[in-house]
């Protein structure tokens, strides 16, 4: 007895580590899971056939209930035909740890593949673009239609055989431009009513529009207006559209809403009308073309963009022989970059939070008067406010100047010119404390936050779980997981800071979720200073000097991701092709917060009225550049 209590006890502790799980499953699945043995690749590879039986396994048994990306691949032309479609998973442990990363195969002629929303409903907005860019075919999926282009687009634009209208060559750099430069816009040679391509049995006479079809199907109304039987008062059941080119949307985002009176029963998303492919761009470019590109998803937040995308290109590099690590003082800077733009961020997302609610622009503009200070720092390190373009493979662009300085371009212009370190001592902390000081005095308390906020779009920790809700969306639910903290990077191991929770998962546990990382950025940063202090004059360059303009980046997969203001963003990329290196990703993939934390909005709705979608939407905090890619 005795002994069969220490062999179950040894098992439950092989299975806490990443090599007895998979172990474990392959134990359990004989013929079924076996380890991806491709050089440079991780995880298991499941029989589709089993995915569902496998997967519920990992989620019950082994403790995987987070399931943070669902990502698809063709790799036509360097496998077997019969596997050349890839789905691939990664799902954590929300106490912390690393990915268990499962992937399973289908043929291309023929790409069907288990959905599996009913056991990571996290899964559903994925695969759905899935199916719209790859083709892939989920059994089982309860909504399986477009989701960022329309119904009735020709094709499925990430496969390897699609080419657009204005297609050049498979990857950059194009010979029409480099090395001769006989540069020119695409559009020159596409002119006007070319730059689409049709169908062979297109007919342009017999076109019906039928994009919108499937967005009202699904809502079994029948008509757009009818008659509630039963007892009572009679109410009007509407379908009310709010966006795309509504103000409160943030964007060109769109909610197909079903109302019972003013009462919500059913809100769809609807998204993409900002999509261009930023995936396929992606991997037509080298890999150090993408770095300005990330800036351009959630471009309030560019530096901890470019550092998802650094980190996932390191650890591919990290594969190879020649590769040196990212030197310390360049690892400081990071996390300064990547904490100030969180403050930048919140401070945003705040003000239009509160923008949402009816206090129009005061207090926003408030809180972007304290920003502003931090993008003067960002523009004087980067040459830019916005899109930075500031992180590099192996380190920076250039280390901090010592001086911020400013020139007159017209009469009357102030000229800036303060000493970095002294200017960053000074806002980190004098300025951004007691603004925090001020503001959460003027709005923890006030009425009508309060009875705007709490209580409303509650989203309980166990369905936040489900649905792979990240960020502050996820910390506002009580479940305390950040990237820092669960699998981290960078320097932040030896930093001190909180992760701050939520206690009823509403729209007020996620502002104070927000405001409360601001300080906690804060102390970060104040852990910062003297680390730039000590490392000043050190090399910000793996190497001591600047990396390769196009290196060449050794085969395999990676995902980097990094716990960015709006939650975890993640880039898997993959390497495939040449076995001495590729100068292009075979696949380039952003798993965007904006993006996959809409999941929960309908959920988050139901039951609520329409004024209230304004402010859930809201406390979500997306950005289309990121969502719709």
């Amino acid at each position: 007895m005795t002994n069969e209590v220490s062999i179950e006890q040894q098992t439950q502790h092989d299975i806490q580590k990443l090599d007895g799980v998979v172990d474990y499953l392959i134990e359990k699945y004989p013929n079924i899971v076996t380890k991806d043995t491709r050089e440079g690749y991780s995880g298991v590879m499941i029989d589709r056939n089993h995915l569902v039986d496998v997967a519920t396994t990992m989620r019950d048994e082994l403790g995987y209930n987070y399931l943070s990306s669902a990502t698809a691949v063709d790799y036509v032309g360097v496998s077997e035909p019969d596997s050349d479609m890839e789905m691939v998973y990664h799902a954590y442990r929300i106490s912390g740890g690393g990915a268990l990363v499962f992937k399973t195969q289908a043929p291309r002629d023929n790409p069907v593949i288990p959905s599996l929303v009913d056991v990571y409903p996290a899964s559903d907005f994925q695969e759905r673009e899935a199916y719209d860019l790859y083709g892939i075919q989920f059994a089982g999926h309860p909504n399986l239609k477009r989701i960022l282009l329309w119904e009735g687009f020709h094709g499925h634009p990430m496969r390897k055989d699609w080419k657009e209208a204005y297609y050049e060559e498979e990857t950059k750099p194009f010979g029409s431009r480099w090395p001769g430069g006989q540069v020119h816009r695409s559009e020159e040679m596409n002119p006007y009513g070319k730059n689409v391509k049709y169908p062979d049995d297109f007919d342009l006479s017999r076109l019906r529009d039928i994009s919108e079809e499937s967005i009202y199907s699904g809502l079994g109304l029948g008509v757009d207006v009818q008659s509630l039987g039963g007892d009572g008062m009679k109410t009007d059941r509407l379908i009310v559209n709010m966006g795309p080119h509504h103000p409160s949307t943030h964007g060109v985002f769109r909610m197909v809403i079903t109302l019972n009176g003013e009462t919500i029963e059913t809100l769809e998303p609807v998204m993409g009308y900002l999509h261009r492919n930023h995936e396929k761009i992606g991997e037509r470019n080298t890999y150090l073309h993408n770095m300005p590109f990330t800036d351009r998803l959630d471009y309030l937040s560019s530096m901890g963009n470019n550092v998802g995308y650094a980190l996932a290109i390191e650890q591919l590099m990290a594969k190879g022989s020649r590769y040196t690590p990212v030197p310390y003082r360049a690892e400081v800077i990071r996390v300064l970059m990547m904490e100030l733009t969180r403050i930048v961020n919140h401070l945003w997302s705040i003000g239009f939070l509160l923008n949402d609610l009816g206090a129009f622009f005061t207090p926003m503009l408030y809180a972007n008067n304290e920003r502003e200070k931090i993008l003067d720092f960002f523009e004087a390190v980067a040459g830019s406010r916005l899109m930075c373009n500031y992180m590099r493979f192996g380190g920076i662009f250039k280390d901090l100047p010592d001086r911020i300085k400013s020139v007159m371009n017209m009469v009357n212009d102030r000229i800036r010119d303060f000493d970095t370190m002294e200017y960053l001592t000074d806002i980190i902390t004098e300025r951004l404390p007691r603004f925090l000081d001020e503001y959460e005095y003027y709005l923890n308390q006030n009425e009508i936050i309060r009875a705007r906020c709490i209580g409303v779009g509650v989203l309980p920790p166990d369905m936040a779980v489900a649905y792979g809700a990240v960020g502050p969306l996820l910390r506002g639910s009580g479940i305390g997981y950040d990237v820092r903290r669960a699998e981290p990077y960078s320097i932040y191991p030896e930093l001190d800071f909180d992760i701050p929770v939520g206690v009823q998962g509403d729209i007020y546990d996620r502002y104070t979720v927000r405001m409360r990382e601001m300080r906690e950025s804060l102390r970060i940063l104040r852990q910062i200073l003297p680390r730039l202090e000590a490392t000043k004059g050190q090399e910000v360059w793996a190497g001591g000097k600047q990396g390769a303009y196009s290196p060449r980046i050794p085969i395999g997969e990676s995902y980097g991701r990094v716990e960015n203001p709006k939650g975890e963003l993640g880039y898997y990329v993959v390497s495939a092709g040449d076995p001495k290196g590729t100068q292009n990703p075979w696949r380039y993939h952003v798993r965007a917060p904006s993006f996959t934390n809409l999941t929960a909005l309908g959920a988050m709705s139901k039951g609520h009225k329409v004024a209230d979608v304004v402010t859930i939407l809201g406390s979500i905090d997306i950005v289309l550049g990121e969502t719709d890619r």
